[in-house]
C-alpha cells in the first residue's frame, strides 16, 4: 500500500519455494494494476476453502459431497496428504506469520507497507482414478454442459500465455455452429492470425 515500495518495482520477480513446499508456493513479487491503479502484490499464501466462489456459503464443500464421489475425494485427499496439510497451515497463518514469509523474500518489508488481500480463488481439480480413489490433477481444464449454456475453468488460473487458447476452446465448444461459420472464421483469423494452427 506503499507508493514508495509500490514505484520501485516494474515486473514479476520470483524467488525459491522452501524445501519441501509444493511448486504452487513459490514467492513472487507482481506489479498489477487494478482499477486503473499501480500496486504491488506479494505471494502466494495458499490456502483452503470450503467455498466454491469468493462470495460463496462455507456449505458449499459439505452439500457437493455425496455417494458418488465421496471416495474420490477422499482419495485424493489421502494420497496428497502432504499438500493438504499445506493448504491446510497457510490457510491458519495471522498476519505476522505472513510478513515473516514476505521478509524471507523482500527483508526490507515493513508491516505499515502491506496489506493482506485475498487476489482469487482457483477451483482444484479431482478426478477419479477408476479403481474407487481419486487423483489430483494439476493445470486448467474447461469443462461445459453437453448444451453449452454453461461454462467453468477449473484449476491454476490461466495467465497471459494460456488465456486466447482457453478461450479459444470455450467458443468452439460452447457455440459449434457459430464457430463453424465463415462470420466467425474471419473475425477469429483477424484477432488471432494463429487460430487455424491449433
Amino acid at each position: 500500500t506503499n507508493p514508495a515500495v509500490i514505484a520501485r518495482h516494474e515486473a514479476k520477480v520470483y524467488g525459491q519455494a522452501q524445501v519441501g513446499a509444493p511448486p504452487m508456493s513459490v514467492p513472487h513479487l507482481d506489479t498489477r494494476f487494478i482499477d486503473g491503479e499501480r500496486q504491488l502484490l506479494f505471494g502466494p499464501y495458499a490456502g483452503i476453502t470450503t467455498k466454491f466462489l469468493k462470495t460463496g456459503s462455507w456449505t458449499d464443500l459439505l452439500g457437493s459431497i455425496g455417494i458418488h464421489n465421496v471416495g474420490t475425494m477422499v482419495g485424493a485427499g489421502l494420497a496428497n496428504l502432504d499438500l493438504t496439510l499445506y493448504l491446510a497451515g497457510q490457510a491458519m497463518l495471522s498476519d505476522a506469520e505472513r510478513m515473516v514469509h514476505l521478509r524471507r523474500f523482500c527483508p526490507s518489508g515493513r508491516d505499515e507497507d502491506w496489506e493482506v488481500q485475498v487476489a482469487g480463488l482457483r477451483v482444484q481439480i479431482l478426478k477419479s482414478d477408476g479403481r474407487g480413489g481419486g487423483e489430483l490433477r494439476f493445470g486448467t481444464e474447461v469443462v461445459t454442459s453437453a448444451d453449452g449454456s454453461v461454462a467453468a475453468l477449473l484449476g491454476a488460473s490461466p495467465g497471459a500465455s494460456t488465456a486466447v487458447a482457453i478461450m479459444l476452446e470455450l467458443l468452439e465448444r460452447c457455440f459449434p455452429e457459430r464457430w463453424a461459420s465463415d462470420a466467425w472464421q474471419a473475425r477469429l483469423a483477424a484477432l488471432v492470425p494463429s487460430v487455424h494452427a491449433r
